[in-house]
């Protein structure tokens, strides 16, 4: 179920760490700016960084899991030696999954509501969560608290990370601890279904794979503009959560009519559809043909391009998606390469 041993070169490592260094300096550099320059934070967040994420998570997630700046922060502590290295069961495992996703369906509507016009706020959250990251590396192993629990990202890699283009060396574990039952980052096929049988994770994996196109969908059908009164809140909230019901409802009716050999097709189909629902909306808004006039626009082309052209970019992501994880034939690959079990830990068998 594991990719093949294998230890990083000095070379390799001093390249991983400077690749690491400059995404942090890149992320203190947007929490500043957000905090300074809130304008030019807010643009550099939620319209260069965040675009790119998911296209990233799609085609290399070991990439992104080497270089995240908020993973670099989770394991300070215990590439200093200063972790208290406590085991995390799979069931407590299982909740902190679940937790995250619950953390990550809360964040994401509150864009509209403030996050996304008000940079002070943004980056306070920012730094809030890093902090959170720190403590839960300080508690436990490696990368089993932060990275692959608690952290709201987390479900997003696993459910667009289902077939990545390559196995990158893991950059942070120089040693394997075996710190999760079922590891994302070394295990081949990685999926949000593919975890111990746990109830947290069972919810977790339903709710992602099936819920997460629908809730995409009601996302961009809210304007930045809701306010912050509890009205707008709430419809800021309701068509995500409204969408992630319907699409939700549906795979678990398509999960229990199909034979359970399909389930990874249904995987697949399932976060290709997530993914390229959110560049359907999100490509046309950064060119400035968004359904808001002014909202998620990088740069204004709409003198410069074609009439055709946002319909062109839709069907062009789409496609692409729809072929690279569902329908081009590959290999089951691992995000990273694993790193040598440490003395005394048994190898998967």
């Amino acid at each position: 179920m594991t990719d093949t041993p294998t230890f990083l070169s000095p070379r390799s490592r001093l390249a991983w760490r400077a690749a690491q260094t400059a995404a942090f300096a890149a992320g203190i550099g947007i929490v500043v700016a957000l905090l300074v320059w809130p304008r030019v934070g807010l643009a550099l967040l939620w319209n260069v960084l965040v675009p790119v994420a998911p296209a990233l998570l799609v085609v290399a997630p070991g990439l992104w899991r080497n270089v995240c700046p908020l993973g670099s922060t989770a394991l300070w502590s215990r590439h200093m030696g200063l972790s208290a290295r406590r085991k995390l069961s799979p069931n407590m495992q299982g909740w902190f999954a679940l937790v995250g996703l619950i953390l990550l369906l809360v964040i994401v509507p509150l864009r509209h509501v403030v996050l996304n016009t008000h940079g002070p706020v943004t980056g306070s959250i920012l730094i809030a969560v890093g902090v959170l990251s720190i403590l839960m590396g300080m508690a436990f192993e490696w990368k089993s608290g932060w990275c692959s629990g608690l952290c709201p990202v987390h479900p997003v890699e696993k459910l667009y990370g289902v077939r990545p283009a390559v196995s990158v060396r893991n950059a942070h574990c120089t040693e394997c601890h075996r710190c999760t039952a079922v590891c994302p980052d070394s295990t081949r096929g990685m999926n949000p279904l593919f975890a111990p049988r746990t109830r947290g994770h069972a919810i977790t994996g339903a709710v992602l794979v099936g819920g997460f196109p629908g809730y995409v969908w009601g996302w961009f059908q809210v304007s930045d503009s809701v306010g912050t009164h509890a009205r707008a809140i709430g419809e800021a909230y309701a068509l995500p959560f409204l969408g992630l019901a319907a699409t939700l409802l549906v795979y678990l009716c398509l999960r229990k009519a199909l034979a359970r050999r399909h389930r990874d097709i249904l995987v697949r189909c399932f976060a290709a559809a997530a993914v390229s629902c959110y560049y359907w909306f999100r490509l046309p808004m950064l060119v400035g043909y968004g359904p808001f006039p002014g909202e998620g626009t990088l740069v204004d082309l709409r003198a410069t391009l074609p009439a055709w052209a946002p319909m062109g970019l839709q069907i062009a992501a789409a496609a692409f998606f729809v072929w690279w994880m569902v329908l081009r034939s590959a290999p089951k690959r691992a995000w990273t390469l694993r790193p040598p079990f440490a003395s005394g830990v048994a190898p998967t068998p």
